[in-house]
């Protein structure tokens, strides 16, 4: 009877033992997803009680950690081109879309403005110097814009929001492209550094004159004033769900290239002009934990579309999902 008593006690610890444990997971990176990442966090964790933890540092920080493998996956606003990924020993797939919205802090002014790419770059050039500029003034008629200095404010880390923003400076001035370039990091110009989307937006909302770049879900969550962009076909356009989606009809997102896109300047009457994507880079060699972030982003994929179009976040589509799944079911064989 004792002998049975053991042989049962053996076999229930042994299926407790068989049970799936909650797992922990680590990432960092992209400050740009962090208020949609950190609402699925929560959700998935009130669900399952697996725990994902993520650090908003940068989408620069976020690649340098994962290719160091201080973490268990990047986010990045920055998509890697193939030699890139080889050398780090990544894999990549895109998770998310929005925009980027132009900022600013103009006293006593509730109108949106309109503004051009040429303008904002030559703000960024230090070429345009006041809020009562001329070209500013032929674009807003209606305003009476103030005899004020114009502050820009961009990022002072590694930064994927400053890739999107920077690239698509490269695309509608060609003195930006000659001078500055695009990149995570660049040469400023001009300009107060502030760390992080948030910091950015810290920064414009506390401090009169100034204009700066920003997720388009921390312009919406500081009540900025953000302005009419003018696109590739000349309409000026407001950064929204509509308009941040139909830069992505003209994306490929082919797996054979990881994905890589930019969604900058696209065609489309309607397309905002600042559009991009958050990747996932995750290292090739660790499979067991990968099915662990797969297993997180798959729930994000079924279950967290409502939460990213409540921040204002373009899910993917179905296709794509369909995409990104395939791709998955290949690289944790």
């Amino acid at each position: 009877m004792r002998r049975l008593m053991i042989i049962s006690l053996f076999i229930i610890a042994c299926q407790k033992t068989d049970e799936k444990r909650p797992f922990v997971i680590n990432g960092a990176g992209s400050t740009f997803i962090y208020p949609l990442i950190s609402k699925w966090s929560y959700s998935f964790y009130n669900e399952t009680k697996n725990q994902v933890n993520y650090q908003s540092i940068g989408s620069g920080g976020g690649i340098k950690q994962v290719s160091e493998r201080v973490i268990d996956f990047g986010a990045s606003d920055k998509p890697l081109e193939r030699e890139e990924l080889d050398s780090a020993k990544l894999f990549q797939f895109p998770v998310i879309v929005g925009g980027i919205s132009i900022v600013y802090n103009i006293p006593n002014l509730n109108e949106k403005l309109y503004l051009t790419g040429e303008i904002i770059c030559n703000i960024y050039l230090g070429k345009i110097k006041k809020w009562n500029d001329e070209r500013i003034k032929k674009l807003n008629p209606k305003i009476n814009l103030p005899d004020l200095k114009i502050t820009p404010v961009r990022r002072s880390d590694g930064s994927g929001t400053t890739f999107i923003f920077t690239n698509y400076l490269s695309k509608v001035c060609p003195e930006w492209k000659d001078k500055v370039g695009y990149g995570t990091s660049v040469n400023w110009p001009e300009g107060i550094g502030a760390k992080g989307n948030e910091g950015v937006a810290n920064y414009v909302k506390q401090n009169l004159g100034t204009i700066g770049y920003v997720e388009h879900a921390y312009a919406i969550e500081n009540n900025l004033n953000y302005a009419y962009l003018d696109n590739k076909k000349g309409n000026f356009i407001l950064p929204s769900l509509r308009t941040f989606q139909e830069a992505t009809k003209y994306a490929k997102w082919d797996s054979n290239n990881d994905f890589f896109e930019i969604l900058t300047y696209q065609d489309g009457d309607s397309t905002y002009p600042i559009t991009g994507a958050v990747f996932i880079l995750i290292p090739r060699e660790k499979k067991e934990k990968n099915k662990q972030i797969i297993e997180f982003f798959k729930w994000a994929f079924e279950k967290g579309d409502s939460i990213a179009i409540s921040l204002n976040y373009v899910p993917l589509s179905k296709e794509t999902k369909e995409k990104v799944m395939n791709y998955w079911n290949e690289i944790i064989k």
